[in-house]
């Protein structure tokens, strides 16, 4: 039998600019590329519709129909990470496993125990950065400490950046050292328990003309004035080296935000307790008041506060809500209903097709107050006030909730006076402050 290297995709669904996927075909034997539905995931999910499953489906079919012309094809598993490296240790004579790190700890411990079994096999496993330009520790302070701050560390990530070579790696469909193969089987998504979404993926070009606006029109949820690549940025099918070179040519807010999210990956890396704890653990005492009642109707929309309905509805029907309204909708779960952060992250990711858990969860305890470098506790976000300088005429209200400004439109659920200086209180309290 013929001795073989694997290539494990998972968050870089790409053939080009792909570091593990690079380095694989540099090996002296053929790469079968495999990919895992992983059911440890995918038991998970609430909706069998869920757009994200169906997007990295989708993927999955375009990279084995590019690799089939090149007389390769794609190992596709729909079972556990563990049972798909037994049954290609005893199917094939395997050398090396490689494949990309991911940095959240589900996804640590997932490796880690595929790693034992590869090393009882003999089998060599190698991990590389790609989802990030710089990851957990090539960022730190003059003392070696990692950030806790984003203005100094954006700066440091700018001059590393600046003094090195982060340039995209070279496109590897037609590399000559892909494994042979027949077309190999891609189980469809009635097979792995799904059905087809509705909701439309944006596609992953990148709009120059847009994005040279970016840090003008950026902040208006009724303007198409982002990139819209969470999505491609989430699964990996575009690259971290490209979109940053691109942003740094076009827009330097831009390329800003993409810093936020390496730094908020290197704050998941660092310090794990996030996940589910307060990144300044003082703030887990915090007494949330966590009403149910309050919490549904926040879900669907129904909160009397047209800006904050406006984008729950968006995220309900589409898998997305713009940046800003991100913030006044986690800023008023928190501070106004004072339900705990917890319960909007994970209803984020429960909707969100961009979501990512450093993101989201940096995102989620910057409006709570509870994270790095994050919103004074006593910031409350005045969604009156938010609406009158971002959407000023009404345009995104108007689109997402229809019967704004009729009887069948709800009073707000709270008073924002009222429930501003019950937020900062019960904060006050809490802290001790």
């Amino acid at each position: 039998m013929q001795q073989i290297n694997i290539f494990w995709f998972r968050r870089d669904l790409r053939l080009h600019d792909n570091t593990g996927l690079y380095y694989a075909l540099k090996s002296d034997k053929p790469v079968l590329p495999i990919f895992i539905f992983d059911t440890q995931i995918l038991d998970q999910l609430e909706s069998k519709a869920d757009a994200r499953v169906n997007f990295i489906h989708n993927q999955i079919k375009q990279l084995k129909a590019q690799l089939e012309e090149h007389g390769s094809s794609i190992k596709i598993y729909n079972t556990t990470p563990l049972e798909a490296f037994k049954s290609l240790t005893e199917t094939y004579d395997i050398s090396e496993v490689y494949t990309n790190r991911d940095y959240e700890p589900q996804a640590i411990a997932r490796d880690q125990e595929v790693e034992v079994l590869l090393k009882n096999n003999g089998i060599g496993f190698y991990t590389f950065k790609d989802q990030v330009i710089f990851e957990k520790e090539e960022i730190t302070t003059a003392t070696g400490s990692p950030y806790k701050v984003f203005t100094p560390y954006s700066r440091s990530w700018r001059e590393k950046y600046k003094a090195g070579d982060y340039s995209p790696l070279p496109d590897l469909t037609n590399h000559k050292n892909w494994h042979k193969s027949k077309p190999l089987d891609l189980p469809s998504l009635d097979d792995l328990g799904f059905e087809e979404s509705t909701i439309s993926i944006p596609n992953s070009s990148i709009n120059k003309d847009q994005l040279k606006q970016y840090d003008e029109k950026r902040d208006y949820p009724a303007i198409n004035g982002t990139s819209r690549l969470g999505i491609h940025l989430r699964f990996g099918t575009v690259g971290i080296r490209e979109v940053v070179q691109k942003a740094t040519n076009i827009n330097d807010t831009w390329l800003n935000e993409l810093i936020w999210r390496e730094f908020y990956m290197q704050v998941l890396a660092n310090f794990p307790h996030v996940v589910n704890q307060a990144f300044k653990k003082e703030y887990d005492a915090i007494p949330w008041l966590n009403n149910e009642a309050d919490f549904q109707k926040w879900c669907d929309g129904k909160t009397g506060y047209p800006i904050v309905d406006a984008g729950m509805r968006e995220l309900n029907n589409n898998g997305y809500m713009h940046n800003r309204v991100r913030m006044v909708v986690a800023s008023f779960l928190t501070k106004h209903l004072l339900i705990d952060w917890r319960w909007g992250e994970a209803y984020f990711a429960q909707k969100l097709l961009d979501f990512e858990l450093a993101s989201n969860n940096g995102g989620w305890q910057w409006a709570a107050g509870t994270g790095t470098d994050a919103q004074p506790y006593f910031r409350v976000f005045n969604p009156q006030s938010q609406t009158e300088k971002f959407d000023p005429e009404l345009k995104y209200i108007k689109k997402w909730v229809k019967e704004y400004g009729s009887k069948d439109y709800p009073s707000p659920m709270v008073e924002h006076k009222f429930a501003r200086q019950r937020a900062i209180d019960t904060y006050k309290k809490a802290l001790g402050k």
